[in-house]
């Protein structure tokens, strides 16, 4: 089984102000946060952005949604068709306390499915989740017949959705599926991060 880690930095950031791939967070850019993240299961990590995005020191590929501002369902669609992987590890750049743990149990629940996600709340949390390459062809129909949703892509495919309950002994607060949109989410997420290595 290959793996491929796939990090979706390409968002317009609106909301944060500013492109969040670049802010730092407890030392380190988001994006280069990610790619660590992903690192610790996989040599193979891709980094899916926004061509004006500044991705100089990080030794990954780095390829460019084919037509901007379409939302993380083409970044999606783009790192899958890109990936050599049977098994992708997908990771939003703005989930800063996402843990390697949670990432594994996820593959390890996935079974036949083609993607395998954590419920949290009765919501799915798609960009900390794990998907088969195969997905890239449903998630390009999808795009193509001008849906921008993910959970569309969910709803097309053999998707097991997880009980993040089952995270609870590897990560009690569920901190790897907390996204940070804004400079308050930023902030809040840097008082619950976890000591460095874990």
């Amino acid at each position: 089984m290959s793996i491929t880690g796939i990090v979706l930095c390409g968002g317009r950031s609106t909301r944060m102000g500013q492109d969040k791939a670049a802010l730092l967070f407890a030392g380190e850019t988001l994006r280069a946060r990610a790619v660590r993240v992903l690192q610790a299961l996989t040599g193979d990590v891709i980094v899916v952005g926004r061509a004006d995005q500044d991705v100089s020191g990080l030794a990954v590929r780095v390829i460019h949604d084919p037509v901007e501002g379409l939302g993380p369902l083409a970044g999606l669609a783009a790192g899958l068709a890109a990936s050599p992987g049977d098994v992708n590890l997908v990771l939003a750049c703005d989930m800063p306390l996402a843990s390697p743990l949670v990432l594994q149990r996820l593959m390890e629940l996935r079974g036949d499915h083609d993607i395998c996600v954590a419920v949290i709340d009765g919501r799915p949390s798609p960009l900390c989740a794990v998907y088969r390459a195969g997905v890239a062809r449903v998630a390009q129909d999808l795009l193509a017949a001008g849906e921008r949703r993910v959970m569309a892509l969910l709803d097309r495919v053999e998707t097991k959705r997880v009980d993040a309950a089952v995270f609870r002994d590897i990560d009690p607060d569920l901190v790897s599926f907390l996204s940070c949109n804004t400079p308050d989410d930023l902030e809040r997420a840097a008082l619950k991060r976890r000591p460095p290595g874990t």
